[in-house]
């Protein structure tokens, strides 16, 4: 679980859990290099170790981003 307040590769600040699902939670989050909230999806660590199930994630992600 990420805390409020947290920065995230030094761009994202952590503003508050939004939602948490089965396998992964999702977070709103402040950008600071473009000034505008985002979601953060992040996976649940004990599905971390899958790498069929974070391959499939990675196509999520990058899916959700070209909209």
């Amino acid at each position: 679980m990420l805390n409020p307040g947290m920065i995230l590769s030094n761009r994202y600040e952590i503003i508050e859990l939004i939602g948490t699902g089965g396998m992964s939670e999702v977070y709103k989050a402040k950008c600071h290099k473009l000034n505008r909230y985002v979601a953060i999806k992040v996976l649940k660590p004990e599905f971390s170790q899958d790498t069929s199930f974070v391959s499939k994630f990675r196509v999520e992600a990058q899916s959700a981003a070209g909209l």
